[in-house]
């Protein structure tokens, strides 16, 4: 009964998936990435294998996000666009900037309710405490939190323990995603 569960379980996750990619056009999202939707995303979103999109998370065009990566619900990808230097007009009237892209890098956990300026680079393995405001890049394998977002802490004691943690995901099966998968969706 339990194996009939998770296949279950799988397929609905794939189901769910292939309808958020039809449903907002996203034709650079991994079949692996994971919706937990409503939410408001750019066409051009890239998500690589094994993200997860919580709800209520709005993504602003011009933003990557490589693998193993998780957005909790209500992150926003937003802003950093609008001209507000030019003498004699209106902030309305003024236009944007160059849209820069916005790359959140593979095995980062991104905390409920983050803002993430348009425009900023977010390292591998990085933590974002849930309320943060980040708006710089960030150095790989630290944690961040407050507004705006200060590193707190690094995420691995030893530069060791980083070396062997890259060599250890670099090398995860698609097998073994979905092994791990179905672990945790099962608790």
């Amino acid at each position: 009964m339990d194996k009939i569960k998770l296949i279950i379980r799988k397929l609905g996750r794939r189901v769910k998936a292939f309808y958020y990619r039809k449903k907002y056009n996203l034709k650079f999202v991994s079949k692996t990435t994971y919706f937990c939707g409503p939410f408001d995303i750019s066409p051009d979103l890239v998500a690589e294998d094994y993200t997860y999109i919580g709800p209520h998370c709005r993504i602003y065009p011009k933003t990557r996000i490589n693998k193993y990566t998780i957005l909790a619900n209500n992150v926003s990808i937003i802003g950093g666009d609008h001209r507000f230097d030019i003498v004699g007009l209106p902030i309305s009237f003024t236009g944007r900037d160059i849209q820069e892209s916005t790359i959140i890098g593979s095995d980062c956990w991104i905390g409920a309710h983050v803002i993430i300026k348009r425009g900023v680079k977010i390292a591998d393995g990085c933590v974002i405490a849930m309320g943060s405001v980040v708006t710089k890049d960030t150095l790989p394998y630290g944690i961040y939190a407050g507004v705006p977002a200060k590193r707190i802490k690094d995420r691995f004691c030893k530069i060791e323990d980083i070396e062997t943690h890259k060599q250890k995901i670099a090398n995860i099966s698609h097998k073994e995603a979905e092994e791990y998968i179905l672990k945790i969706t099962k608790l």
